[in-house]
This record gives structure tokens, C-alpha cells and sequence, in this order.
């Protein structure tokens, strides 16, 4: 009985999880749940026309891909071929809401070429199956298929490898 149940739980969590070379389920964060900070809904179906890095991130872990996010920074690379998604999981801090809102809304004005998402719900915790409590770094092609993922920190190999992958692909 526990095999089977067991089974039951690997079909299940498989179905909701990334998978390298696919499109994943469409999903919206709408203002309900979070919602772009800039207003309205996101929905993961813009991930197309371009190259996306996507980063969802429990707040408290909000430094851990920050050499990442530099590296891209200093690769310049054309926002008409590239674009950053950050989705901030708000649901997985103790940290009040409205203080991490205040703190994303500089961010934009300081990188207006990023789309930031507040997640109130873990939404992509539970349509995509993403680490919780953690920062994790998704890259889609510009047909919307998903390039490359990691969940946790990229080390120095792992940031030149994603680096690559994108400059291939634009």
C-alpha cells in the first residue's frame, strides 16, 4: 500500500513539475493573489518573443543568486531579446508584506526593463512545483520552453553555463 501511495505522490508532483524542453501549465498571479507590482496580473504566458531569466524568491533568501544577478547585469544584454522576471514569494517570510512591496517598487524604478510579481499564495510552489524558501533561477527560450532551472545557488560553473545558454539563444 505505501508503494502505491508513494506512486500516486511521484505521478502527482510530476505533473505540476518543470521540465527541461517543455512549456509549463500556464499560470497567473493575479492581484488576489499578488499581482505585478507595477499593477495587474502576470501570467506566465508573456515567457515568449525573447529570452526570460526568472527568479522566484523567498525574501530571506534574497541574496543568495545576487552574483547571478550581477553577472547578467554586466553582460548588457539587449531588452528587446531579454527580459528578467522576479517574483518575490511572499508567502514563505515572516517578513510584513507591505515593507518588501515598498522595497520591490525601488527596485523597478531602478531596473525598469524588469517585471516584479509579489506571490501571496506560492502560487508557483504549487502550480509548478518550485522550491519553497529558496531562490530559484529559470530560463525560458523565446518559444516559451524551459531552458534551463535550478533551484538553490549557482556556483561559479553553473552562473558561465546559464550566461551561455542565453547568449546562444539570442
Amino acid at each position: 500500500m505505501k508503494k502505491v501511495l508513494f506512486s500516486l505522490g511521484l505521478i502527482v508532483s510530476t505533473a505540476f513539475a518543470l521540465n527541461i524542453g517543455e512549456v509549463p501549465n500556464s499560470v497567473t498571479i493575479d492581484a488576489k493573489n499578488g499581482g505585478k507590482i507595477s499593477g495587474g496580473a502576470w501570467d506566465s504566458s508573456m515567457l515568449k518573443d525573447k529570452i526570460h531569466v526568472v527568479f522566484y524568491v523567498d525574501p530571506d533568501e534574497k541574496d543568495k543568486n545576487e552574483k547571478f544577478a550581477d553577472a547578467l547585469k554586466a553582460e548588457k544584454f539587449d531588452h528587446s531579446k531579454y527580459g528578467t522576471v522576479a517574483i518575490v514569494n511572499l508567502a514563505a517570510t515572516w517578513k510584513p508584506d507591505v515593507i518588501i512591496e515598498a522595497l520591490l517598487k525601488s527596485k523597478q524604478k531602478k531596473f525598469p526593463h524588469a517585471i516584479y510579481v509579489k506571490d501571496k499564495k506560492k502560487v508557483l510552489v504549487k502550480e509548478w512545483g518550485l522550491a519553497d524558501d529558496n531562490s530559484d533561477i529559470m530560463v525560458f527560450g523565446k518559444d516559451g520552453k524551459l531552458l534551463y532551472l535550478k533551484e538553490g545557488k549557482l556556483d561559479k560553473q553553473e552562473i558561465e553555463k546559464v550566461i551561455e545558454i542565453i547568449r546562444s539563444k539570442i
